[in-house]
């Protein structure tokens, strides 16, 4: 795989700790600013929602910037608005940086996914996904748990602070990197409004649902982990970080797996790893009062929501072809509507008084639903890719 890949990777890693480090701050944040945790959680979904709406708006307005110079502008911008939530007391504000801060991700991510398909075989679209999402799952591994220890020592704002530096290597890794020639459609190129016509294929829509449904789910559970952690496992604070490294180490396991399956197997990945996924759902709603059982099912979890969550969206840059310049943005876009449902959903079912747990049986439900349209429509449909000859 090119090495520009990898320095990508390193930029998704700094943006991944951003949009999951909430997962161990939302206590210290509700506390801090003197709301609840399930509007404390909703960070997440504007995040999220940012994602969704700035995917394909930034990679319309970008189909003919420079792609360093893209990426250089949203690093910058998603710096600057971890600046200004470091600094502000209002929650408000906050929720509004972290939405601006989102379509600065969505900007880079999909001219990152644009950029890393290009650089590969066509019938090795699944394995850069794998590449780039690896940068999301060590941010997991490391990251966040680094922040959540970082906001128990410091506050939460101190891991604000943190992000924003980060961008520093991120940047420098995009600029040695990434080349700056002028993208410019050429002979045979389609039109933006052909490629924003691609999203009337059934398949698309199918694979774009679909993926949305799995990582609503793990969005879900992910965003109320710490209360999971410290209320029904009855764990220390401490542990919530431990919790996290896990989870990100199954999710590592997850996409590095599936990124060698997904181009050629997909439909081996989801027989296998849907039914496993919902199983493990349920096991872990109901042994979550048990540490051990609770850390050993994060762990399983992780990787199954992942490996599965990550085939899906492999399937939307597969159904995207019709799109060169816009199928990383409905890639991205696919996952973050997962993201805004999943903690809107835990959000709501914690509201009504309900324990730490019912995040995960709204995993659950998100995955029977899909599981059931697989089922029902026999997705996917496409025959394993065969290697280009070299």
């Amino acid at each position: 795989m090119p090495l520009p890949l990898y320095l990508l990777a390193l930029a998704v890693f700094v943006m991944g700790t951003s949009e999951f480090m909430l997962a161990g701050l939302v206590p210290a944040v509700a506390t801090d600013l003197d709301v609840s945790i399930g509007a404390a959680g909703l960070l997440t979904s504007a995040f999220a929602v940012g994602m969704v709406v700035g995917a394909p708006l930034m990679a319309a307005f970008a189909r003919r910037w420079p792609p360093r110079s893209t990426l250089l502008l949203c690093l910058l911008v998603f710096a600057g608005c971890h600046v200004a939530g470091a600094l502000t007391p209002d929650f408000s504000i906050l929720l509004a940086t972290r939405a601006v801060s989102a379509v600065a991700t969505a900007g880079f991510l999909a001219v990152a996914l644009s950029t890393a398909t290009a650089l590969v075989p066509p019938d090795r679209k699944g394995r850069a996904l794998s590449i780039l999402l690896s940068g999301t799952t060590i941010a997991t591994v490391a990251g966040v748990p680094a922040g959540a220890l970082l906001g128990d020592a410091l506050g939460w704002r101190a891991t604000f602070w943190a992000i924003a530096l980060l961008c520093l290597p991120a940047a420098l890794g995009v600029i040695l990197g990434i080349p700056n020639g002028r993208r410019s459609p050429g002979h045979g190129t389609p039109t933006l409004r052909a490629e924003l016509g691609a999203l009337t294929s059934p398949r698309l829509i199918l694979a774009m649902l679909l993926g949305a449904m799995i990582n609503g789910g793990t969005f879900a559970v992910l965003t109320f982990l710490a209360p999971i952690v410290t209320e029904t496992a009855e764990l220390a604070d401490g542990w919530v970080p431990v919790v996290l490294v896990v989870f990100g180490v199954g999710s590592f396991l997850g996409v590095t797996i599936a990124g060698r399956l997904s181009d050629r197997r997909p439909g081996l990945v989801l027989a296998v790893g849907g039914p496993l996924l919902l199983a493990g759902w349920v096991v872990l709603a109901l042994a979550a009062s048990s540490p051990v059982l609770l850390i050993a099912m994060v762990l399983v979890q992780g990787m199954l929501s992942f490996g599965v969550g990550s085939t899906l969206i492999a399937r939307v840059l597969y159904a995207a072809t019709d799109a060169p310049t816009m199928a990383g943005s409905y890639a991205t876009a696919a996952l973050n509507i997962g993201a805004v449902v999943g903690p809107v959903l835990g959000a709501i079912v914690l509201a009504d008084g309900r324990p730490p747990t019912a995040p995960i049986w709204v995993a659950g439900m998100l995955v029977t639903i899909a599981l059931a349209l697989i089922g029902a429509t026999g997705f996917p449909r496409d025959r394993p890719v065969a290697h280009a000859a070299r």
